[in-house]
């Protein structure tokens, strides 16, 4: 029986031995080793600046398709069948974001409409009048403002205004538009009511030596009422870096709104999902607080809650208006996902008082024995 052995040969070599018979590497294959060593060195250069310069043209394909995706898209006006009519009207309708025939209520006390070419006449309107969109026209010797509409309130009330002066002065008769208007107009106000209502409400609970919860500090047995926070942190995150960056999309859905998340850019898609997740979250919230609280309490964890939700409306839109407030809603999201994650180690409940158990034995809260 010949017995096979490993060895390292003369000059550092490597061979093998069977009996008296030594196999050494010649020079041909030596050099045969190191040019397969260098053309998968070069192999291997190729492929990572192949690999490099496919990552930066999907990085580039990601930007341009996150920037693109945050308009809306022009209209295609190519085809025969549109008439000069409705491609003007679809041609204003996409630069100045609403057109022809778009209703507007007056929500200012009074506003004036002038009736050109006659120089200092104008027609009255008041507060709710409502008009439509009549005609535009380009007055390049406007110092204030290029853009005048012709807005009618009756057959014989017609009259002309700068485009300007119409945003200020006007809103859509769209519900959400005039939602969106309403909310926006008035929100320092309900945010001062709803805090003084919480303020005055948690003196009077705590005069009465009453235990006092609230979201995050002394929360319910429940992860939605952070992740409601989170959600209007999210939605207001979103809502101004379209403010920011993209206003004309934001003014576009303005004029032109719906709830549908599906015919929008991708921005607004994102914006009105959190919407969506926010009132089906809010409904989840109100389940649970009504089953774990008394119908007193529960009114006042609501104020606390809808306190703490404006409060971050307000704080993200200013700090996102500054470019801050996304390292504040990535350290909010590290919290809720910590918040999730010890609520997840829990997986028993005390059988006697309801706490929460990791494992099965003694319950730390009540001393009871669950087996």
């Amino acid at each position: 029986m010949k017995t096979i052995f490993y060895h390292r040969g003369r000059g550092g070599h490597r061979g093998y031995s069977e009996g008296s018979i030594f196999t050494h590497a010649s020079d041909t294959d030596r050099l045969n080793v190191r040019q397969k060593k260098c053309g998968n060195f070069f192999s291997f250069l190729f492929l990572s600046s192949a690999s490099s310069v496919v990552k930066n043209v999907m990085n580039l394909l990601l930007c341009l398709f996150l920037l693109s995706s945050c308009y809306y898209k022009a209209p295609l006006l190519d085809s025969e069948e549109l008439s000069e009519k409705t491609k003007d009207s679809l041609t204003y309708l996409y630069e100045r974001h609403y057109t022809w025939d778009t209703n507007l209520e007056v929500v200012d006390d009074s506003i004036a409409l002038e009736r050109l070419p006659i120089k200092d006449t104008f027609i009255q309107l008041n507060k709710g009048d409502k008009v439509v969109v009549a005609e535009f026209a380009i007055h390049p010797a406007d110092s204030v403002d290029s853009v005048w509409v012709k807005l009618a309130h009756t057959q014989d009330e017609q009259g002309w205004i700068r485009e300007v002066d119409l945003k200020r002065s006007f809103v859509p008769t769209d519900s959400i538009s005039q939602a969106i208007h309403l909310f926006s107009d008035t929100h320092a106000s309900y945010f001062v009511v709803i805090f003084a209502l919480f303020v005055g409400v948690y003196l009077l609970r705590a005069f009465r030596k009453k235990q006092l919860q609230m979201v995050y500090f002394n929360d319910i047995d429940s992860i939605y009422p952070l992740f409601l926070c989170l959600l209007m942190a999210f939605s207001a995150t979103i809502y101004e870096s379209m403010q920011v960056f993209v206003p004309e999309t934001w003014e576009h859905f303005y004029f032109n709104p719906t709830l549908s998340p599906f015919t929008v850019p991708f921005i607004l898609s994102v914006f009105l999902f959190s919407i969506w997740l926010f009132l089906i979250v809010a409904l989840a919230v109100l389940d649970d607080l009504f089953r774990q609280l008394t119908p007193a309490a529960a009114i006042f964890y609501l104020l606390g809650l809808m306190s703490c939700c404006i409060f971050c409306y307000f704080f993200f839109i200013l700090m996102t208006h500054i470019y801050i407030g996304y390292l504040f809603l990535i350290f909010f999201i590290l919290v809720f996902t910590k918040k999730v994650y010890r609520n997840i180690g829990y997986k028993y409940r005390c059988g006697h008082c309801g706490e929460k158990l990791k494992e099965k034995g003694i319950c730390p809260y009540c001393g009871a024995i669950n087996e």
